[in-house]
C-alpha cells in the first residue's frame, strides 16, 4: 500500500474513531454504525474495515479507559490492605462502566454471532491480566473467597450496569447492588483492617 493511502487510512481511522466516541457518549453500545460513517464522511464499508463488529468498535473506544483501569490496578498492587486495594479497584470499574456507556458491553464476553465457542473480549482479558496479582494478593492475605476471578468480577460488575441503566439513579443503584453482591466474594474482616 503506498504511504498516501496508509495515511489516509490513519486518518479516517482516526476520524471515525472520534466521532465514534461521540456517539457512543450519545446513544451507548446501539450506536449506528451508519450514522458514525455519514458524520465522520466515509462509507459504512470503511467503517467495517477499520472496525468489523461492533464489538471492535466498542473496544477501540473504551481503549484508554481500558488502560487507565489497568494503571490503576498496577498502581494499587503491593498496597499493605489488600482487601481494600482490591475493593478500591472494583469500585472505579463499577463507575466507569455506569457512566461511559458501551464500556460494560465493551467488557462483556462475545458469542462470536453463534459461530463458535464463546470468546472472551480483549479489553476483559486485558483488565484480567492487569488485576491479576491485585487479586492474588488478596487471596494470599485471606480477604476473598478461595476460587474467586477476576472474569467473575467483571462478569458480576457488567451485570449490574446493564440491570442499572435504565434506573433514575445508575451509579448509586449499581454502587448498592456492588456492594451486596461482593459481600459474599470479599467478606468484611472480622477485626478492623488498617486504612478500612
Amino acid at each position: 500500500m503506498p504511504d498516501h493511502q496508509r495515511a489516509d487510512a490513519r486518518r479516517n481511522y482516526a476520524r471515525i474513531l472520534a466521532v465514534a466516541e461521540r456517539e457512543v457518549a450519545a446513544h451507548g453500545a446501539s450506536a449506528s454504525l451508519e450514522q458514525i460513517a455519514r458524520t465522520a464522511g466515509v462509507g459504512s464499508a470503511t467503517v467495517r474495515r477499520h472496525f468489523p463488529t461492533r464489538r471492535a468498535l466498542l473496544e477501540a473506544v473504551s481503549h484508554t479507559r481500558i488502560e487507565a483501569l489497568c494503571e490503576r490496578a498496577r498502581d494499587l498492587t503491593g498496597r499493605a490492605d489488600t482487601r481494600a486495594a482490591l475493593l478500591a479497584w472494583l469500585d472505579e470499574v463499577v463507575a466507569y462502566s455506569v457512566s461511559v456507556r458501551g464500556l460494560a458491553e465493551a467488557l462483556s464476553y462475545d458469542d462470536g454471532a453463534g459461530a463458535g465457542p464463546v470468546r472472551q473480549s480483549s479489553c476483559a482479558a486485558v483488565l484480567e491480566e492487569a488485576a491479576g496479582p491485585l487479586l492474588r494478593e488478596a487471596e494470599r492475605a485471606g480477604a476473598v473467597v478461595a476460587g474467586v476471578t477476576i472474569a467473575d468480577l467483571i462478569d458480576l460488575i457488567v451485570g449490574i450496569t446493564l440491570a442499572t441503566e435504565h434506573h433514575p439513579d445508575p451509579a448509586t443503584r449499581a454502587d448498592r447492588l456492588f456492594r451486596l453482591a461482593v459481600s459474599g466474594v470479599i467478606p468484611q474482616p472480622t477485626h478492623p483492617s488498617p486504612g478500612r
